[in-house]
């Protein structure tokens, strides 16, 4: 039987051609054949072959050369397929059927996904099943992994006072704190789906670790109060520092770790959590102030 039959390559592929077997077929096509360039018994359908390391060539049914640059091929796994039920159904001419009549079994989409030790591809093709596929294995954890994956986490958008290119001075309440977003402090969401398996993930932020340059570190559990001028000289009321020496070298290097808890849910009832980091950092400089004595 004559099938469609695409193939997806990843890239570094070179086009290639082959040969598969025909037989005559009830087309969609004005030339009597279902897709591709067909002749009595062969169909020539392009597909991308992954390329060789080596500059090896093939002269007169032999292959010479070798494989250079010192790369190592994977080993080549089995495919892994996975079925979708066509729908609607192909009608009753159609050679998906493989000469079985509609209601006897059905038609499906097959994906197959394998890597050949140089390339990995992806198969798609319809076949005909008396009884549905058995469903494919699909672990939520990968699928969390994925999820988050799209998500965008980045470091504390750092807010600070002093600011940076001021000057405070020692003694001094210094706020810290960062602008509050999906991508800065959360919550960022995403999901992720495969084999009838859906995994939701929630990523925020749990704390921020804040290394102030001098040698001390404040932890905050929240993202911090922005500095306003009716404050004064009061300290931050949950996440401050004060110096007590100058920025002699020139500059404190302040760098903010948060920590992201990404919390995931699978429609399998499988749950779990994934921790990340990401930081940022500023300069910042605190000097002392001198006081001027009367003669």
């Amino acid at each position: 039987m004559l099938t469609r039959n695409r193939t997806v390559a990843a890239a570094g592929a070179v086009l290639g051609v082959v040969l598969i077997s025909a037989v005559p077929a009830q087309a969609d096509d004005p030339k009597g054949t279902v897709g591709g360039d067909c002749g009595p018994f062969f169909c020539r359908v392009e597909v991308d072959v992954p390329a060789s390391n080596g500059g090896g060539s093939t002269s007169g049914g032999g292959t010479s050369g070798g494989t250079s640059g010192g790369g190592q091929e994977k080993p080549a796994t089995q495919p892994v397929c996975t079925y979708k039920k066509l729908d609607p159904q192909p009608p009753a001419s159609s050679l998906d059927w493989e000469e079985h009549e509609p209601g006897d079994g059905a038609v499906y989409e097959e994906t197959c996904t394998y890597d050949n030790g140089l390339t990995e591809f992806a198969e798609v093709r319809n076949v005909w099943r008396a009884t549905p596929p058995a469903a494919v294995a699909v672990d939520p954890a990968v699928l969390a992994q994925q999820a988050l994956d799209q998500m965008l986490l980045r470091g504390p958008d750092i807010g600070i006072v002093p600011k940076p290119g001021g000057m405070g001075l020692v003694g001094m309440p210094v706020y810290m704190w960062t602008e509050r977003g999906p991508e800065t402090y959360g919550p960022n969401t995403a999901s992720a789906s495969a084999g009838g398996i859906t995994v939701n993930a929630t990523a925020k932020v749990r704390k921020i670790v804040w290394q102030m340059g001098d040698g001390k570190t404040v932890t905050c559990t929240t993202p911090g109060t922005p500095y306003k001028a009716a404050y004064g000289k009061k300290p931050s009321p949950d996440c401050g520092h004060r110096y007590s020496q100058p920025s002699t070298a020139g500059s404190y290097h302040v760098v903010a770790t948060s920590t992201w808890i990404v919390d995931w849910q699978a429609t399998t009832g499988q749950s779990g959590q994934i921790t990340q980091t990401r930081q940022s950092a500023v300069d910042i400089r605190v000097g002392e102030l001198q006081a001027v004595g009367s003669g």
